[in-house]
């Protein structure tokens, strides 16, 4: 088995659940891609809303410059958002077990993103209070140190090229389409190692930017697999999540399957990470 593989794709989402943004280079922070989830859409009791309960939230596009966030999606057109805004009312937002003190981004994106995603109730877009540190649900796993704005976990998702080729053809042996990557929505996608070996993998190691990953555990995979990220449409037959279980179980529940890892920044806060890196593998 090779112990090398080559970053081939990075992205980041800069809202929770909405379109993400491939780049060809980007900065590591210890809590991320930088930009990372820094936003996320709540319903009016500050709960967190994922394509798990509107799909259609896969259709909205972002963009992000140093200055705003924008927003768009088709027939509603655009709405930016200020990086700098002083503004913006103090809030209390949830994201699964964690409380969060967050910053409410107002009335005039709260209304177009309630019509831009055609729900019942009004949605809300919050960013994550500056000076706030998100708690810490997983410290035995992540380590007590590691935060990360509204990502489900970890501060890093690192999916791996030959696990995605072997799924897919595993869905085309049994008549299906296959998917892509987006379905899975990781922060980095290397190639060079074979199918589900990731969870093998200890650390993935940068020489000459002096970077380090560490895997810590395998992602379990959910319903937004299941989701066109196109279309913003549910598969009715649950694809590829009935096949990925099949083909990679989660440790320790059968009834769900893993796909990529949760990982952390071990080294190299404030270093670049870009397309074609060589990294080298620490196998566990």
């Amino acid at each position: 088995m090779d112990n090398t593989v080559e970053v081939t794709g990075l992205y980041i989402y800069p809202v929770k659940s909405l379109k993400g943004i491939a780049v060809d280079s980007h900065p590591l922070t210890a809590q991320g891609l930088a930009g990372d989830r820094h936003w996320m859409v709540v319903m009016p009791n500050g709960r967190f809303v994922t394509q798990r309960q509107l799909p259609q939230m896969a259709t909205v596009s972002t963009a992000l410059d140093a200055r705003q966030l924008v927003l768009s999606a088709e027939g509603c057109g655009s709405i930016s958002v200020a990086r700098d805004s002083a503004g913006g009312s103090p809030c209390e937002a949830t994201v699964w077990r964690d409380d969060c003190e967050a910053i409410d981004e107002g009335a005039e994106v709260s209304a177009w993103l309630t019509e831009a995603l055609q729900s019942p109730k009004p949605l809300r877009l919050v960013r994550l209070r500056e000076q706030f540190t998100r708690p810490q649900s997983k410290p035995d796993l992540l380590g007590a140190n590691t935060s990360t704005h509204f990502a489900d976990a970890a501060p890093y998702l690192v999916a791996y090229q030959a696990s995605l080729d072997e799924l897919n053809r595993q869905l085309q042996q049994r008549g299906l389409a296959p998917v892509d990557i987006r379905r899975f929505r990781p922060n980095i996608l290397v190639s060079g190692l074979e199918a589900f070996a990731e969870h093998r993998v200890s650390q993935l190691r940068h020489s000459r930017q002096h970077y380090v990953l560490r895997h810590c555990f395998p992602c379990q995979r959910c319903t937004i697999t299941t989701i066109d990220q196109d279309l913003g449409t549910r598969d009715a037959d649950m694809q590829p999540f009935k096949t990925l279980i099949d083909l990679n179980r989660m440790p320790g529940n059968n009834q769900a399957p893993a796909f990529g890892e949760n990982t952390v920044l071990e080294a190299g806060a404030g270093a670049g990470i870009q397309l074609g890196d060589r990294l080298s593998v620490v196998f566990a």
